[in-house]
């Protein structure tokens, strides 16, 4: 990563027009000229993202289906490497051509013959596969408009007991519940405003509509430092388990 690079991520993130007529066009929009430096860049801004892989991979058993809804770039292939021959079949998931190229030169160079690229909606697809036994959403959530159906969609790939992880930004309702952190007037306020000018969207049901949906595993609410910025933006990192048929653990 040099500060060159850093200078065109900063530009696309603040500067560049985006353009499109659907999501899928301004996806690929925003991050066409940024692809290539992508990972190096946000590897020092959204943290979480190794530890989640982790968490949910443990969970998963031996030939296994994984996941990986609004997968980018296939940085998280990465940080599954060590788990990736003993799983069946791995989808990576994204609307971004311009990120699926990145994944796809990935798997070529690291000769993953189990893992699919597949460019489409994260809120309507479903493996041919079969059931996942493992869902992940790394820093997509906020992306998806309707983030709602992407919540839904993952319910309803996944097995009975099979485990979901999520990483992101977000901000805490004016009322969470309790033993959940609470956030002041002016991060609830500002950082809706700050990243939804990139057309990320945090929100402050994101989190709740998870711990509603699947039983909580695991969950991890901090702040990370943003690059070149004195401010830290709070994150979240939620596992959870899709309960059995007929019941709501």
């Amino acid at each position: 990563m040099t500060f060159l690079s850093d200078l065109r991520v900063l530009y696309h993130l603040a500067l560049k027009p985006v353009r499109g007529t659907d999501h899928a066009g301004r996806l690929d929009s925003f991050y066409a000229g940024q692809a290539e430096d992508y990972d190096a860049f946000r590897a020092r801004l959204i943290p979480g993202r190794a530890s989640l892989m982790r968490d949910v991979l443990a969970r998963t058993p031996d030939g296994g289906t994984w996941v990986d809804l609004g997968g980018g770039t296939g940085a998280s292939l990465e940080m599954a490497a060590a788990e990736l021959n003993r799983l069946r079949r791995v989808h990576v998931v994204d609307l971004s051509d311009a990120l699926l190229a990145v994944t796809r030169r990935r798997v070529r160079e690291r000769g993953w013959s189990n893992v699919e690229t597949v460019r489409a909606d994260a809120t309507t697809w479903r493996p041919a596969s079969g059931a996942a036994d493992a869902v992940t959403l790394s820093y997509a959530l906020t992306m998806i408009p309707d983030w709602f159906r992407a919540v839904d969609s993952a319910w309803a790939m996944l097995r009975p007991g099979g485990v979901i992880g999520v990483v992101d930004f977000y901000v805490s309702r004016r009322h969470p519940a309790a033993g959940r952190t609470r956030h002041g007037w002016a991060p609830r306020t500002l950082w809706p405003i700050w990243f939804g000018a990139d057309g990320v969207h945090v929100s402050p049901d994101h989190l709740p509509a998870l711990e509603w949906r699947f039983a909580t595993l695991g969950l991890v609410e901090g702040r990370t430092r943003l690059p070149y910025l004195p401010f830290r933006a709070p994150f979240y990192r939620f596992v959870g388990r899709k309960p059995a048929a007929g019941t709501r653990e």
